[in-house]
């Protein structure tokens, strides 16, 4: 038996060039653009429970999702459409979480260049400021999404990567110190740079942000970023209701999305409101330092003027606004 034949013949009945052709001309770029315009507008559909069938949004929420999913880039919109777009995540966040929240895209405050300062012998590792910025900034709970992470180093010890970042004992250990890391907010940074939609930029108060909206979560900005400063969501982020943060920025901790990367922000819905970082108001030894680089009266100031001082990387150029320093 002529078995190459054979299979031959049953491909040739199986898909026979008039029946692709018939099929190419019953789907054409009309009916794809048609399909994905309706896959815009609906979104992603909710399962009912128990029962497998498919709950659809209401006109109302398809209707603002239609004109979410097609906002332009944040720095693009006029004072009129920002307002219009929190207005939307306001109304969305009720209709899809029952959640009443109040979003702000508050501006950079004149005259104000926020940066940070970390005391190594004052932190004892005791996690607080984790915690607090978690709850703060409605990080994932799922995966346990952090923004801040504390190593726990040797005497001799220099760079976070050369310490233990996943501890799990009691501390403070004796011999060891503790520093803490996270978004650097640089004067020079490389994410942005690397960001090939412009959705990450830094703004006048020296704030690194992201338009979470335009992030394709292509990843660049993390490979780019030196401090593993970059978090990725690989899925849609888990927050209960009634832990979640309800005082949002558009550019801070309103809820991401699955594929969208996000970051430490200074706490920018809290800092442009003139309050401390939530990890700064929760630090149990003072350890961290807030304030403002161009007051010359700030404990910022005071600390790059009076104490020993250092930043991470400096060769690189980036001018990190972050700095360590010992008492």
């Amino acid at each position: 038996m002529d078995i190459r034949k054979n299979n031959e013949n049953k491909n040739q009945k199986e898909s026979s060039p008039n029946q692709t052709t018939d099929k190419k001309k019953k789907f054409g770029r009309r009916d794809f653009l048609k399909g994905a315009a309706k896959a815009a507008a609906l979104g992603s559909v909710a399962m009912a429970s128990g029962c497998g069938t498919a709950l659809l949004p209401s006109k109302e929420e398809r209707e603002l999702r239609w004109k979410e999913y097609f906002k332009k880039n944040y720095r693009l919109m006029t004072v009129s459409e920002k307002e219009e777009t929190v207005r939307r995540l306001e109304r969305l966040a009720k209709i899809k979480k029952d959640v009443s929240i109040q979003m702000s895209s508050k501006a950079a405050i004149p005259g104000v260049l926020y940066g940070y300062a970390f005391n190594v012998t004052r932190c004892e590792g005791f996690m607080e400021c984790v915690a607090a910025c978690v709850k703060e900034n409605n990080l994932d709970r799922k995966s346990k999404t952090q923004y801040i992470r504390i190593f726990e180093m040797e005497p001799g010890e220099m760079a976070p990567a050369a310490g233990n970042g996943k501890y799990f004992h009691e501390v403070p250990v004796e011999g060891h110190f503790y520093m803490g890391a996270q978004c650097f907010h640089c004067e020079n940074p490389p994410c942005v740079k690397a960001c090939p939609t412009k959705a990450t930029w830094k703004e006048p108060d020296g704030i690194v942000v992201v338009d979470y909206n335009w992030c394709i979560g292509c990843r660049y900005c993390m490979a780019a970023c030196p401090y593993y400063g970059r978090r990725f969501n690989w899925h849609d982020p888990e927050v209960p209701a009634k832990e979640m943060t309800k005082k949002q920025h558009y550019l801070g901790n309103r809820m991401r999305a699955r594929g969208q990367m996000e970051k430490c922000t200074f706490c920018v819905q809290r800092t442009r409101e003139g309050r401390l970082p939530a990890c700064v108001e929760a630090c149990p030894t003072g350890a961290r330092v807030f304030g403002n680089l161009l007051d010359p009266k700030s404990e910022i100031r005071f600390v790059l003027k009076n104490k020993k001082v250092f930043r991470l990387k400096e060769e690189l150029t980036t001018d990190p606004k972050f700095w360590y320093f010992i008492d």
